[in-house]
């Protein structure tokens, strides 16, 4: 089985056997008839992804590999709070009458700060430490700006990234305030393991570990039974990633850049709701 698979069905098998109810309390989301939203949740998870040895996509359901690759690049490489610079509809529901999600996510990473070396956006910032000053340990992003979160559609989950080199290679910390385990968890995982990989390769370094911490890791009442269709599966090989080998600069990755060959998985028959 893939590492993926065994560390997500792991933490859903904790959060279902020894997660915290919120049913007793007032909670925010809600589903699309108006009820509310409740979860079963485990706090403080942490899972290390050692990309050397195989990319975490999950095989008992698929990973929608493209859509989530094309809104990291959306996030990261457009630096775009835009909805039309996305080629999915999955914020379409954030989108305010200007068509953008307000000052959230890619808009953060594309505001310019000054620094000793001068002005730079915080992707950069990163990718010009990378370069120059490698043994750096302040190479991170942080998107959870509190002085413009009444300007954002939606707080921000995954909200700081941390580089860190160790001889040739690059590994990373993503801290998440809040994650979805059903709908998010390996979009997620997916999307920042690309990203390790982009990093590395605009630097001429290695992809090494992807360590995710998440502060408030949850199932949705209305996810609990899927959750425990996923976990009767047995999973398949984990998929390599193919990287376009001519592609170093950053800047000019597309979603077409990336693939996961032999990717097998299992298919999923119910649609899976999403809270708002």
């Amino acid at each position: 089985m893939s590492y993926a698979d065994d560390l997500f069905l792991a933490n859903c098998r904790d959060i279902l056997e020894n997660g915290v109810w919120d049913t007793q309390l007032e909670v925010r989301p809600r589903w699309a008839d108006g009820t509310p939203a409740h979860t079963v949740k485990k706090f403080g998870i942490v899972n290390r992804y050692d990309l050397k040895k195989e990319f975490p996509a999950l095989t008992v359901r698929r990973t929608a590999f493209k859509s989530c690759v094309d809104e990291m690049l959306w996030i990261w490489q457009k630096k775009s709070n835009r909805i039309a610079d996305l080629h999915s509809h999955i914020w379409d529901q954030w989108a305010g009458p200007d068509g953008t999600i307000g000052k959230a996510y890619g808009y953060q990473l594309g505001v310019k700060h000054q620094y000793r070396e001068g002005m730079f956006d915080q992707v950069d910032r990163m990718l010009y430490d990378l370069k120059h000053n490698p043994a750096s340990r302040r190479i991170m992003s942080n998107i959870y700006v509190h002085a413009d979160l009444h300007e954002m559609n939606l707080y921000p989950c995954a909200y700081s990234l941390t580089l860190n080199v160790s001889g040739n290679t690059l590994n990373a910390i993503l801290n998440q305030r809040s994650q979805d385990m059903l709908t998010a968890n390996n979009w997620n995982v997916c999307q920042y393991a690309v990203l390790v990989h982009m990093f590395a390769r605009a630097s001429g370094l290695e992809a090494g570990e992807l360590v995710h911490v998440i502060a408030d890791a949850h199932i949705y009442d209305r996810h609990v039974d899927i959750v425990k269709k996923l976990m009767e599966r047995q999973p398949y090989p984990a998929p390599r990633l193919w990287i376009n080998p001519d592609v170093t600069d950053f800047y000019a990755f597309t979603p077409e850049d990336f693939k996961l060959e032999d990717y097998r998985f299992h298919t999923l028959e119910e649609k899976i709701p999403v809270a708002e």
